[in-house]
């Protein structure tokens, strides 16, 4: 039988938590709402709404921009588990801490998971407020959250190729223009120098940003499919780098989610759990 990366016991008490508090709730859809996305809650018919300092085990963001909420309810027509803030490697938690949560979206019925972030566009045909799909990933983070699993040898697609073509269907519905790449993350908290830019570049990634890559490897692990959606919110260019201001990020992120919001309600309309 695999390990969990937590006890089974911490697992039940939180989930028992969860159900009680909810009166049994459970869902299909799993989001986590990364930098850019926070706009959707506006769109979800929120049923429960639970502070993470009150759910057994869970982390807490410590990240000034992420709120700390875990909210149940409905969106698209369908019942979702949302994370209104999420966890970094550099809040010194440890991928077992990162994807707990994953677990027990996983607990609560999940079977697809969309996770957003944002992140600093290397392609130079990318540019700000972009919205890009992540096709693949790079873990520059020296660690992984599977270190306690037994999983099988082959290799399979961390993210899925049917949220994948659903999401490129829905932006051309709605006229979204979305870019498709690979997303390197590396440990953070500081952004990367010239040199480094230039490097992650050339070992083939799109963009670089600091999440994403811990949840969505545990919830391929455990058979929930997954998308990644990613918002370009500077350019890390070494050649023309300028010194990266948050504000200005926060703007370039301000101007996606409208667009970002939208490709995500669209996604979930579409999906199908037959």
């Amino acid at each position: 039988m695999r390990k969990v990366l937590r006890t089974d016991d911490l697992l039940n008490t939180t989930n028992d938590f969860l159900q009680n508090h909810s009166g049994g709730y459970s869902a299909d859809i799993g989001i986590i709402l990364g930098t850019g996305l926070g706009g959707l809650v506006k769109d979800i018919n929120i049923h429960h709404r639970i502070d993470y300092k009150e759910i057994p085990y869970f982390p807490v963001s410590t990240v000034e921009s992420h709120h700390g909420n875990l909210i149940l309810g409905e969106i698209s027509g369908k019942n979702a588990v949302v994370m209104q803030g999420r966890f970094h490697y550099y809040e010194n938690y440890s991928h077992e801490e990162i994807t707990y949560p994953v677990q027990v979206m996983k607990a609560m019925g999940v079977k697809a998971l969309i996770v957003s972030n944002a992140c600093g566009g290397l392609n130079p045909i990318y540019k700000k407020a972009d919205l890009m799909i992540m096709r693949d990933h790079i873990n520059f983070h020296y660690d992984t959250p599977l270190k306690n699993y037994k999983f099988s040898s082959y290799n399979k697609p961390l993210y899925d190729k049917t949220l994948i073509a659903l999401a490129e269907k829905a932006a051309l519905m709605n006229e979204i223009s979305v870019r498709k790449g690979v997303y390197l993350s590396l440990h953070g908290p500081a952004l990367e120098t010239k040199a480094e830019y230039a490097m992650v570049r050339k070992f083939g990634a799109d963009a670089v940003g600091m999440s994403t890559i811990p949840e969505a490897t545990v919830a391929s692990n455990l058979g929930i499919k997954t998308l990644g959606l990613s918002i370009i919110t500077d350019m890390g260019l070494p050649d023309t780098l300028k010194p990266a201001v948050l504000a200005h990020i926060l703007e370039a992120a301000a101007e996606a989610e409208p667009k970002m919001t939208l490709l995500t309600r669209r996604t979930i309309e579409m999906l199908s759990f037959n």
